[in-house]
């Protein structure tokens, strides 16, 4: 099966959704006609506005889900719909939600990793379960930003057999080759397409790095954003995770006696 997947990387407007969802909205617009899957950054509908989330959070995730399947349908595309702040049983999340294109919503997926350079632990509760799912048939697994530095995390899903990985973030730009770095071995050592959409612009505090990425199993580059807004789009070909697992066999090689 091939597909073809776009990132679409924005400036986030800080702390005001209605404008972030305007936006959105245009780009999928555009873009749909192009591309099976679409991408969204971390947080897209109110930035890192942190002390603000308490009011900002979207009460259960059931306004970003609403949207979430209505765009999805009306498009006919598959909406990794990067993560919006949730606000259940007296905590906030950062939460993923991901639709098919017939609107229905396939998993719901809160941050597991707390990035406490930049107060996440403050304002945000870590979530407990894993990120994995299908989509049409497809083996996946939705990640948020500083899960990529935890190699065992993403191992947690490629084992269950996810050979595609969407990434949504904001990260800064001071840390631009770390990205890239981490982005391309986790790639590498799960043998697994890799589809990651982070924002531009900045906010009171940072400059985001934009660079989104879609990786292929071999750890090379199929397309690479610039710092500015618009869509990163390359087509995968998902049958070549399998041939490449096969050829090196690093997973019928762990030795789960040792680790």
């Amino acid at each position: 099966m091939k597909w073809t997947i776009s990132c679409l990387q924005f400036d986030i407007a800080y702390g005001n959704p209605s404008e972030n969802i305007k936006k959105a909205e245009s780009l999928i617009e555009k873009e749909s006609k192009h591309a099976d899957v679409l991408v969204l950054p971390e947080l897209w509908t109110t930035g890192y506005d942190l002390t603000n989330l308490d009011l900002l959070a979207d009460d259960d995730g059931l306004a970003a889900q609403s949207w979430l399947k209505k765009t999805a349908k009306t498009h006919g595309v598959h909406l990794v719909a990067g993560s919006v702040a949730v606000r259940k049983g007296g905590h906030i999340y950062n939460t993923m939600y991901i639709a098919d294109k017939e609107g229905k919503i396939v998993k719901e997926y809160s941050k597991a990793h707390l990035f406490q350079l930049m107060d996440e632990h403050l304002y945000l509760s870590a979530g407990s379960s894993d990120g994995y799912f299908e989509l049409d048939g497809v083996k996946s697994s939705g990640l948020i930003c500083y899960d990529i530095r935890f190699p065992e995390w993403i191992r947690k899903h490629t084992t269950k057999g996810a050979n595609l990985l969407f990434i949504s973030a904001e990260w800064p730009l001071p840390r631009l080759d770390h990205w890239k770095s981490l982005l391309v071995a986790r790639a590498i050592e799960n043998q697994c397409f890799i589809a990651a959409c982070n924002c531009t612009g900045s906010n009171p505090d940072n400059e985001f790095a934009g660079h989104s990425l879609i990786i292929d199993p071999w750890g090379r580059i199929l397309a690479e954003g610039s710092k500015e807004e618009g869509a990163v789009r390359a087509e995968v070909d998902l049958e070549e995770s399998e041939a490449v697992r096969k050829q090196i066999p690093v997973f019928a090689d762990l030795r789960k006696d040792l680790y």
